[in-house]
This record gives C-alpha cells, structure tokens and sequence, in this order.
C-alpha cells in the first residue's frame, strides 16, 4: 500500500544543480522520519541525508555544504537539492522512509555527473 517514487535524476556535468524528489503515498507522511541514500557500483551504500519528523536534518561530509534536505508535508514530499555536483556523486539515488521498526524504498532514480 505504501508507494515511494523518486524523479529528477539525470545527467549533469561537473559543478552543475539536480533537484531530487520523493513523492508518498499511503503513510501518515508527517510522522515519519526520511532518508536520501545512495549506491554506486561496487559501493557500499551510503547515507546521504536524513530529515525527521521534527524538522532536524543531518548529512554525510562528503556532501555538506552543497546538498538541502526538505519535505513539505502538505504535499506528501521530499527534495534533495544537489549543488556544486562531483563526479563522485554519480550514483543511485534512494528515497527511505521509516518510523520505529517500519521501513520503506523507493525504486531510485539514476544521477550521473560528467563532462
């Protein structure tokens, strides 16, 4: 019943801007906490970015100071915007949410920056 869908991914080149989305569907989507991770191939995944219930966000250093969680809650969404793009950060992008032991994915969508 639960429906994650991510969009915005794309191509880039180095220096450039995405906007990541994450649409909701089926939770109470305010008392949840939510997560951006992502994957490369023959990576481990990783966290990027993590905004809670109450608002209180956090990032992985490689991308602080370049990357803005947010979520509206009258939409049901959240946003990664994506500044200042490198190379390594080329990967899948996830969408996670989650409230105690209850966890959901989205599919993920493609981000890939190059010259």
């Amino acid at each position: 019943q639960v429906q994650l869908v991510e969009s915005g991914g794309g191509l880039v080149q180095p220096g450039g801007s995405l906007r990541l989305s994450c649409a909701a569907s089926g939770i109470a989507f305010s008392s949840y906490n939510m997560a951006w991770y992502r994957q490369a191939p023959g990576k481990q995944r990783e966290l990027v970015a993590v905004i809670t219930s109450g608002g209180s966000t956090n990032y992985a250093d490689s991308v602080k100071g370049r990357f803005t969680i947010s979520r509206d809650n009258a939409k049901n969404t959240m946003l990664l915007q994506m500044n200042s793009l490198k190379p390594e950060d080329t990967a899948v992008y996830f969408c996670n949410v989650a409230r105690g032991y209850r966890e959901y994915w989205g599919q993920g969508t493609q981000v890939t920056v190059s010259s």
